[in-house]
């Protein structure tokens, strides 16, 4: 059997792995949205370990985190690339910018929806 393991691809790996942190730290540095999200998806995490809910209300909620945070990245892509490619205003750019900045908007929301069908009934019986 022929050794796969090669340090190349593993440096290779370890190096997108690297950029996509990179790209990270960059969103939640460049903006406020993502530092809002992220402060929500805290306190969202923190609710959801104290009201103890079910491990698919987990997959749900972990989803809708990642589907907001992963939509503000690719929002804040098309950004940085529409502001390199054309800096000054151009109303078919600022178009596509309000397209995206909708799309983290809408799944917000209905994540937003989500998280009130499961955390409401539990607070309503808590208290």
């Amino acid at each position: 059997m022929e050794n796969s393991f090669k340090p190349e691809k593993v440096n290779k790996f370890l190096k997108s792995f690297q950029n996509a942190l990179r790209g990270l730290t960059f969103i939640f540095k460049s903006q406020p949205n993502a530092r809002i999200e992220l402060s929500i998806t805290g306190i969202v995490i923190i609710t959801a370990i104290l009201l103890r809910i079910s491990p698919s209300e987990w997959i749900i909620i972990l989803l809708c985190i990642a589907m907001v945070l992963a939509l503000e990245g690719i929002n804040t892509a098309i950004e940085v690339l529409a502001d390199k490619l054309h800096p000054d205003f151009d109303a078919e750019i600022g178009k596509a910018k309000d397209l995206a900045a909708a799309a983290v908007l809408i799944c917000s929301i209905v994540a937003a929806i989500i998280g009130f069908i499961i955390f409401v009934p539990r607070f309503i019986i808590l208290f």
